[in-house]
């Protein structure tokens, strides 16, 4: 089974990875992160690995574009 890497994109929700939300999102307490409307980031899930050139470790298992 090969993983497949979604192309990134603009989010305002993103799905609860760990037990904290990436840094500018707000537990929303139903398993998901959200930036409440207000800033919308690109970001990907680090799957475990670094991120990559030009991304930034945000937490809560997530890269951000720079």
């Amino acid at each position: 089974m090969a993983l497949q890497t979604l192309p990134a994109q603009a989010q305002r929700q993103v799905p609860k990875i760990g037990s904290i939300c990436p840094m500018g999102y707000v537990d929303m307490l139903n398993g998901k992160c959200s930036t409440l409307g207000l800033m919308t980031y690109t970001v990907q899930p680090t799957n475990g690995e670094a991120c990559p050139e030009g991304w930034m470790n945000v937490g809560g298992g997530y890269c951000r574009k720079k």
